[in-house]
């Protein structure tokens, strides 16, 4: 994942293939679509709300969660516990 002042991105990366499996942002349609624009903890947490939706589809329960240094709390904390209400374990 990845915080910038505006936005927040979410992907999920296969480390044994080395490929991206699927990326979600701020940015993403499916996010955009629902409003909110303002709240920047709001938009993460729908932001790891179709993460985990996404990953569901997928069929992918288990991943592990790389704050990439940004500290755990705010619009971190708010993805990650988006994500776990959406079905993904960490």
């Amino acid at each position: 994942m990845f915080r910038s002042a505006v936005h927040i991105y979410a992907q999920i990366i296969d480390d044994d293939q080395h490929k991206t499996l699927l990326a979600v942002s701020s940015l993403s349609k499916e996010v955009l679509a629902e409003g909110e624009q303002g709240d920047k903890k709001a938009m993460a947490r729908k932001v790891g709300a179709l993460v985990a939706k996404m990953c569901i589809e997928h069929d992918i329960k288990k991943v592990v969660f790389d704050r990439n240094g940004f500290v755990y709390h705010g619009r971190i904390k708010a993805l990650a516990d988006g994500a776990r209400a959406g079905g993904l374990e960490f």
